[in-house]
């Protein structure tokens, strides 16, 4: 396979003009040239409420659908309707779980997972207030896996929901979804999975992951600050709006955006799934086998440390995504950060609202950890700063 170039996309993502490695990327991408250029055309000459019969409102209503059905098309969903735009992971799974929230009856379960971001724990611990009954998939203490034995013996009849992370934001680890999916549907319970950590690096297709819903931040995956639900036809025709009682309840994606979409975001949005597209047929495994390269070089460099531990699989590999998350002993995670600073290298430290997570591995007294992360647009160079520079602080 053809090794992946980055400096051949840096051009494409202006905010890597500076001197800075940035390395805090599953915090949130550099935002794509074009999709900054979208949003800004759509303030200067759209920014208007679509729906209207005038000129700059059919624009926005045209450059809205356009984007709807590009992140459609990109996610292999089968239908534009199946897409909904939100301000973030977060507002959207709260918006989904007051959507599901009447079908909930006292004693039905709901399984969540301890690895997860709390996006995807909070948004259905608050169906307790219904009478659910909430269970945890929890991991491995010795290796903080996910063991598929541990959801099936969660399952049951009542079992009406399982909410978990398709990757991990602190371990990287690709965990098993299609089996998980299989399961959980086998079971008769609906499946909403947390895609944000897994969606900056390999192609969705949400109809081979089989789940009901499916979940990412657009922020992460170059474009502006703005989220994408997709979600089975079926179900969502069957939720109940949450938007205003005299909108028609069935339209979609009104029924579950209440107060509307934020056009000119979205618009920008729409830049990305072209972005991805003009990387070519194998343009994402080259990215995939660049980023797994990354990760093992500073995996490697961790490795070769006594008093460092890695969190969760210590090398890079297909399954490992380059989000990769370490303790030192004897120092607070929060010390790490700014240690770095000096030589122009970001990366951040705590729980990055995984604090279940955090707690099973037992570092919650010490700060979290240390994350650093990458995405295709980094480069071999800006990693031996950050092994370099980690090596001055250690010493």
């Amino acid at each position: 396979m053809a090794a992946f170039d980055p400096e051949r996309v840096r051009r494409r993502f202006p905010g890597l003009a500076t001197e800075w490695a940035l390395l805090d990327n599953a915090g949130g991408s550099q935002i794509l040239d074009a999709s900054a250029d979208r949003v800004r055309e759509a303030f200067m000459t759209s920014h208007v409420q679509p729906g209207g019969t005038y000129e700059a409102s059919r624009l926005a209503t045209e450059r809205t659908e356009a984007a709807t059905r590009a992140w459609a098309g990109c996610l292999n969903a089968r239908d534009p309707r199946e897409i909904i735009f939100g301000a973030s992971t977060t507002q959207l799974l709260q918006n989904l779980s007051r959507a599901l929230e009447p079908t909930i009856r006292p004693g039905d379960e709901i399984i969540v997972c301890e690895a997860d971001h709390e996006a995807n724990i909070g948004a259905w611990l608050r169906l307790e207030m219904r009478g659910a009954l909430i269970k945890w998939w929890r991991v491995r203490r010795d290796d903080l896996e996910l063991p598929l034995d541990g959801l099936a013996a969660l399952l049951t009849p009542r079992t009406r929901l399982v909410a978990f992370g398709h990757v991990s934001n602190l371990l990287g680890h690709l965990n098993p979804v299609e089996g998980a999916v299989r399961l959980a549907h086998n079971a008769g319970a609906q499946v909403v999975v947390d895609g944000v950590a897994f969606a900056p690096h390999r192609r969705v297709d949400v109809q081979a992951i089989g789940a009901d819903y499916y979940v990412a931040s657009l922020y992460k995956i170059y474009g502006p600050h703005q989220a994408v639900l997709w979600g089975r036809l079926d179900r969502l025709e069957g939720l109940p709006s949450i938007n205003h009682s005299f909108l028609p309840p069935g339209k979609l994606p009104h029924k579950l955006a209440p107060g509307g979409l934020n056009f000119e975001l979205v618009h920008g949005a729409g830049a990305v799934p072209e972005y991805l597209a003009s990387l070519g047929p194998g343009g994402l495994d080259e990215v995939a086998t660049h980023e797994a390269a990354l990760a093992e070089r500073l995996l490697s460099f961790l490795r070769g440390r006594k008093e460092v531990r890695i969190l969760g699989r210590s090398k890079g590999a297909w399954d490992r995504l380059p989000t990769v998350s370490f303790a030192v002993k004897g120092r607070d995670a929060s010390a790490l950060p700014p240690s770095l600073e000096g030589g122009l290298i970001g990366i951040k430290s705590g729980d990055f609202y995984a604090h279940r997570l955090v707690e099973a591995a037992g570092l919650a007294g010490a700060g979290g950890v240390a994350r650093a992360s990458f995405l295709h647009y980094n480069t071999s160079r800006e990693v031996d700063r950050l092994c370099g520079a980690l090596d001055r602080t250690f010493s």
